[in-house]
């Protein structure tokens, strides 16, 4: 990656193997790869704890599920996600900015920082219009360090580019007025690693992919643009099939 580069990452720490300083170190060279004009943006999801405990249910007033749902977290900035230590590193960061969305938030650090994460729809939250919207803009790399494309967020934000995709509804607790109201938002659905994995290994057969070995992890580098319009035709083509 060049400096002034914009990159999202999705990282294992634990694959990289003994890291002196952890997330960290990993952190700050990420940050020093890109330099001062460059962004460095990771998912911090929430989803897997601001979520409906009973998706399935909608009979009001039965105790023991208003008491569960009673129990969910509201999303706030500081709110932590559970998606790893180096996701944990950037929104400990001072300056660092995040995106408002319950359960999938981006977190910024860099130049386009503010830009990225300035808006996020509740519907289709990694589609149009959201923070993977604007990477796509901004031309920007996918860095998968340790792990593979199976965790690699911006392949829903390809799918969701799609007319016939597949889709699931989000809900969750938020504040309106004061009151808190449990909102649902339709999105695209979980992949479950049907077809990110395979749309990855095609990519590979294209020859654009850089790929190294630091420490004990495998690591690639891809641009988002040819990647996400490649994944979103093989997508189309695999969702059809």
């Amino acid at each position: 990656m060049a400096r002034g580069a914009t990159i999202v990452a999705h990282s294992s720490l634990s694959a990289f193997g003994e890291v002196d300083g952890g997330a960290e170190t990993v952190l700050r060279a990420l940050r020093k790869c890109v330099g001062k004009t460059g962004t460095v943006v990771v998912p911090a999801f929430t989803g897997d704890v601001i979520t409906d405990p009973h998706p399935d249910c909608r009979t009001a007033g039965v105790p023991e599920i208003e008491a569960a749902r009673a129990r969910v977290p509201l999303f706030h900035d500081a709110f932590p996600t559970d998606m790893g230590a180096v996701r944990s590193a950037v929104l400990a960061e001072p300056g660092r900015r995040r995106s408002r969305h319950p359960q999938v938030s981006v977190a910024a650090l860099g130049a386009a920082a503010e830009y990225v994460t300035e808006h996020q729809p509740f519907a289709y939250a990694l589609g149009a219009d959201s923070p993977f919207s604007r990477l796509y803009e901004l031309r920007a790399q996918i860095l998968l360090l340790g792990v593979g494309h199976n965790r690699n967020s911006f392949l829903h934000h390809a799918e969701s580019l799609l007319p016939v995709h597949r889709t699931k509804l989000r809900r969750f607790p938020y504040l309106v007025e004061g009151e808190r109201v449990w909102v649902e938002a339709p999105d695209v659905g979980n992949d479950d690693n049907t077809h990110f994995p395979r749309v990855g290994a095609d990519w590979a057969t294209q020859g654009q992919t850089r790929r190294q070995v630091i420490g004990a992890a495998g690591c690639e580098l891809v641009d988002a643009v040819p990647f996400i319009d490649f994944a979103a035709k093989r997508l189309g083509r695999l969702l059809s099939a």
